[in-house]
């Protein structure tokens, strides 16, 4: 197995061991991974770990939004909305334009529908000018008009729908490219190891000890400040750092399914279910995601999965304004579900604020949960500049402010690289133009230095499986690059075999051959 610095897992758990951090960060989905990046940014010697894969419970089980959330003019909180518009724009036009995408919505209005023309017309231009008209101005067309950006759109008692701009992406592969740019600024990190326990000085929480889930070696990890960002994990990590530890957080599940599309949509729909919720049917990986649920969870989160009531609620929820014929439950490739971390409290989830937990424990251990994709770089600074300037454990007064526009790695036009990867000469053959273009969505520049490996080995160009654009070159350079060291790391996280249903019993076994 070839690997490079940074993914050769002895070599990270020596560099862990025997370094003394000024930060560990403890879990590596949307929150750790920014405040990771953050942190290497300003100059710390900084160190992440995660029990499973980088973003692999809820932060690649999300609906795929960059957005400024237009459920939240409802409530009033234009501010809100203008500062998610804010941070989405920066996303799409200056940190991630090979990895965020536009994409036009309707809100499909109904006969006897919670919402009138006029008032979601009102909503989508203010929503509009929130962003600035940056992705059009918001208005309402005609029922002929909907129907050609989305033709499985149900059309009876149709009066219109109203049209705003938002941007979608791939979770999974925003996470690991937040990662490398953490990496590539001077953080360490790993991957599929476990926290057993947590070091104490007098008391006071400086590392944790640590097991690597894939071939059991134990470690320890020792830092001056310790942030606990598990998410749905968080109290079980803060009850290490003192068993009386009050919960601090609740779950709510929600889930999605992907399904085969019979035909091009031009637009996403959110479709109002009752005044506050809404069903979301998005184009998204060639395919149609469904979702979601909002319901209160109490298990284990490493057990949380779609259940049949979840998916014949989606189903039926989507058929307020998606025809039968597009869903139909064996077109399902796919269906996954994730949980939100929710503030304590007495309330419904579904009435509870999506906002950042924050608690400092007895053991100077900082704990966070919360946040979303569109913000995760503004919560990620936020977080950072709490713990840089905690009065009794300052970490030095010589930090570097991080960055405001540091792009995510492989930055560049995904049309450009597309059309290059296609037209490269230097190939005996020409890239399918599938795959191009998929390469180019998913790495950006990136993508050359898969078109690299493909000239040295033209067998890495062939495709994994034959329905899908995802090649082999892909699961090389997550192998080598990209921290991948499981099958579900590739076929789930650094492709999109699992979301396709590619992920065949010949498929995975091959990958596993490739890991071993």
């Amino acid at each position: 197995m070839t690997t490079t610095i940074g993914t050769d897992r002895a070599q990270v758990r020596e560099e862990l061991s025997t370094t003394t951090f000024d930060l560990l960060v403890i879990g590596g989905g949307i929150l750790g991974t920014s405040v990771t990046w953050m942190a290497a940014q300003a100059g710390l010697r900084v160190a992440m770990v995660d029990a499973g894969d980088f973003a692999g419970a809820t932060s690649s089980a999300s609906s795929k939004l960059v957005h400024g959330g237009l459920r939240y003019l409802q409530t009033g909180n234009v501010k809100l909305v203008a500062e998610n518009h804010r941070e989405r724009r920066a996303l799409a036009a200056d940190i991630a334009p090979h990895l965020v995408k536009p994409l036009t919505f309707l809100v499909p209005i109904y006969k006897g529908g919670p919402h009138g023309a006029a008032k979601l017309g009102a909503g989508v231009f203010l929503y509009s000018a929130l962003s600035v008209f940056g992705d059009g101005m918001g208005k309402v067309i005609t029922p002929n008009q909907a129907v050609a950006k989305v033709p499985a759109l149900r059309t009876e008692g149709l009066r219109g729908a109203a049209v705003y701009g938002d941007h979608q992406m791939n979770d999974s592969r925003v996470a690991v490219m937040t990662v490398r740019a953490a990496v590539d600024a001077g953080a360490t990190v790993l991957n599929h190891a476990e926290v057993v326990d947590l070091r104490k000085t007098n008391g006071t929480v400086c590392g944790a000890e640590l097991r690597d889930r894939l071939d059991g070696t134990e470690f320890g990890v020792s830092a001056r400040l310790v942030l606990n960002a598990t998410g749905p994990w968080v109290d079980h990590l803060r009850r290490m750092e003192d068993p009386d530890a009050a919960p601090s957080i609740r779950l709510s599940k929600g889930a999605h399914l992907v399904l085969r599309r019979h035909e091009p949509w031009k637009a996403a729909l959110t479709t109002p279910i009752d005044k506050y919720r809404v069903s979301f049917a998005i184009p998204w990986e060639d395919h149609l995601l469904l979702g979601t649920t909002d319901e209160e969870y109490v298990g284990d989160p490493a057990d949380v999965r779609p259940t049949e009531a979840d998916i014949a609620q989606i189903l039926d929820e989507a058929g307020h304004s998606v025809r039968d014929t597009q869903l139909r439950h064996e077109d399902i490739t796919y269906a996954f579900a994730g949980l939100r971390v929710l503030p304590g409290g007495p309330e419904d989830v579904t009435a509870a604020k999506r906002e950042t937990v924050l608690t400092m424990g007895s053991g100077g251990m900082l704990s966070v949960a919360g946040g979303k994709w569109t913000t995760y770089r503004h919560i990620g600074k936020h977080v950072f500049d709490i713990l840089a300037h905690l009065p009794d454990r300052p970490l030095g007064d010589d930090l570097v402010t991080p960055l405001p526009a540091v792009p995510l790695p492989g930055l560049a036009s995904p049309d450009a690289v597309a059309m290059r990867l296609w037209t490269d000469r230097e190939r005996d053959a020409r890239m399918d133009p599938l795959v191009a273009r998929h390469l180019a969505t998913h790495y950006g520049s990136i993508a050359f230095d898969l078109a690299r490996m493909i000239r040295e080995d033209p067998s890495l160009g062939e495709r994994i499986h034959p329905d899908g654009p995802d090649i082999w070159a892909q699961a090389v350079y997550a192998r080598d690059h990209e921290w991948a060291a499981t099958v579900d790391d590739i076929v789930r996280r650094r492709t999109t075999l699992t979301v396709r249903g590619l992920d065949t019993p010949e498929v995975r076994a091959k990958i596993a051959e490739l890991l071993a």
